[in-house]
């Protein structure tokens, strides 16, 4: 089991890069692994576009509900696969066929409906991805601030949720970014009175 997976991801927020086993893991992905590892012993910190569909599908989400996503994970659920943050989205890595089949459970949900639950951008068979430097630039200080790994792989068979996982942690964010009440929305026009001085 991945230890990426064992540790709550305020373990990861700060990693500085992948390890040798998970940057052969994301290399595989690659028609042309090696050449893929070639290029980042030579720069370790030049982002690279991945096909997805055989080794991972990504789910890309709007930032903010992203990590809300990756905290209800954490929190609540198995934990997750890598993630990484790429130019304003989330990027959770996912089973190969969730990119297929998340779309239409999203729709089946009652939250995909009502759009509590933002576009979720689902990549797999077919698509590419960006993903971070295996290492940061500088040797540890983030080059990019809007490229990086949050949880990065660290292992050549990473855990990697399904589409009901991701299902699950897409409602329950939303869920919890829905303020509830059971008073209707205050008459901003209205007239008030103050009865607390009656004699």
């Amino acid at each position: 089991m991945s230890s990426t997976r064992e540790q709550p991801i305020s373990a990861h927020s700060d990693v500085s890069g992948v390890t040798p086993d998970g940057a052969a893991w994301l290399a595989s992905a690659g028609t042309y692994p090696r050449s893929t590892l070639a290029l980042w012993e030579e720069r370790p910190d030049a982002p690279v576009v991945l096909p997805c569909g055989s080794t991972f599908d990504v789910v890309g989400a709007p930032a903010v509900f992203g990590r809300r996503m990756v905290d209800r994970l954490w929190a609540e659920g198995p934990g997750s696969g890598p993630v990484a943050a790429f130019r304003g989205r989330m990027l959770l890595f996912a089973a190969p066929g969730t990119a297929q089949r998340l779309p239409s459970l999203l729709h089946w949900e009652e939250f995909g409906r009502t759009g509590a639950i933002p576009p979720l951008l689902c990549h797999g068979t077919g698509d590419a991805v960006t993903v971070p430097a295996p290492m940061a630039a500088g040797g540890g200080s983030p080059g990019r601030p809007d490229s990086r790994w949050l949880v990065a792989p660290d292992t050549r068979r990473p855990w990697l949720p399904g589409p009901e996982i991701l299902l699950w942690a897409a409602v329950r964010a939303a869920r919890a970014a829905v303020r509830i009440s059971i008073f209707p929305p205050a008459d901003l026009g209205a007239k008030v009175y103050d009865v607390s001085r009656r004699r």
